[in-house]
């Protein structure tokens, strides 16, 4: 909302600067930094009075048990200090178009059964949370609506078709069928939001990940959104994605503000409050700026989570079917309960799996010189 005082320049001289997709992404970065230490404290305090903690014990963490002891009374739903601070922040310096209305749609629509999923698991101690269809029926509705929106709207309309992947120059597919489309969004929306929720296990794991693939899209949304940077390093130009960036910046802030309360020893959770939206959240940037498969270079450590939870449980059940036996790849899935199996400090996991975020980050970046 702020972009539009910019008219009012020859008012006031510094109005100009709103017009810039940089400054605004800036404001938005600390905007949302501030307003999460603001009502982070609040609500964690108010967390802990209506006893918003798990209120057990994972009974498949086997031996790790006992290392989550201390945690089972932290509160979750920590996810809505994030929240909020993105949507105060990119509402006062996002300027509203389609890229931004389907991004901020889908972020709220999966933070509300995400929500729902901590709420029965913390007030009804129901450790299952939400049934599994429930959850897939709100992750299938807020894609069908956003790719409804996306095919609707005469700026989206036309460029939504594209498929690009990385290291070409042009789009593999020019016009895809809007099936094709609902397909791939549907994976990405669901595969991230699933991929961030199984990653979201120790403290600071998922939100310090979750920063440096916002780092990335934001810059890729910038140039995706500027017809002069596109054109030069041959990737798609998408009017109006720019605003994506502020988006990006508010993400960063506002999960800067969380990690500060939820890293080692964890005052917080995000829960499946903050995961589900979040994977959401990405993945639908990801496909708007047409970078979806790089996004799963990117999010190399998600991915790696999922895929690590997908191979245990095929390998133990094609094993036990086989031999009668099933066996395990892993020590634990997700992948980072292995590495504590195998005697690592919580905080050296994260830590470590912070360097690989970081290293899928740069090789994604990568990807935009390398066509």
């Amino acid at each position: 909302m702020l972009s539009y005082l910019s008219e009012y320049a020859h008012v006031f001289g510094p109005f100009r600067l709103l017009q810039y997709i940089s400054v605004r992404t800036v404001g938005a970065a600390v905007t949302a930094l501030i307003v999460g230490f603001i009502i982070a404290p609040r609500l964690i305090l108010w967390f802990k009075k209506m006893k918003f903690g798990h209120g057990y014990i994972d009974e498949r963490t086997g031996a790790l048990g006992a290392t989550y002891f201390d945690k089972k009374h932290t509160p979750t739903m920590g996810g809505l200090i994030i929240f909020l601070s993105v949507f105060i922040s990119a509402l006062l310096w996002a300027t509203p178009n389609v890229w931004v209305l389907v991004a901020l749609f889908v972020y709220a629509a999966l933070t509300i059964p995400g929500f729902r999923d901590d709420y029965l698991k913390v007030v009804h101690k129901n450790k299952d949370g939400i049934n599994s269809w429930e959850k897939i029926a709100w992750q299938s509705l807020a894609t069908v609506v956003a790719l409804a929106i996306l095919l609707w709207h005469p700026t989206s309309s036309h460029k939504i078709h594209e498929l690009w992947v990385p290291f070409l120059k042009t789009a593999v597919i020019p016009h895809m069928h809007w099936s094709l489309l609902l397909i791939l969004i549907y994976l990405w929306i669901v595969g991230f939001s699933n991929a961030i929720n199984l990653t979201d296990g120790l403290d600071g794991l998922a939100v310090g990940c979750t920063i440096t693939v916002a780092l990335v899209l934001g810059i890729m949304a910038y140039i995706a959104g500027n017809s002069i940077y596109s054109q030069y390093l041959l990737i798609s130009y998408v009017p109006g994605t720019g605003e994506l960036t502020v988006i990006c910046g508010a993400l960063i802030g506002a999960c800067m503000a969380f990690l500060w309360y939820n890293s080692h020893p964890a005052e917080v959770f995000m829960g499946d409050t903050g995961s589900l939206a979040l994977g959401g959240l990405i993945g639908v940037m990801a496909f708007m700026i047409h970078q979806p498969f790089t996004l799963v270079i990117v999010g190399g450590v998600f991915v790696m989570e999922l895929l690590s939870v997908v191979f245990q449980v095929s390998w133990f059940k094609f094993t036990k079917r086989r031999t009668g036996v099933g066996k395990r790849l892993f020590l634990m899935s997700p992948i980072h309960h292995h590495f504590q199996k195998k005697g690592w400090p919580e905080t050296k996991v994260v830590l470590r799996f912070w360097v690989l975020s970081l290293g899928f980050a740069l090789l994604g970046l990568a990807t935009l010189k390398l066509r």
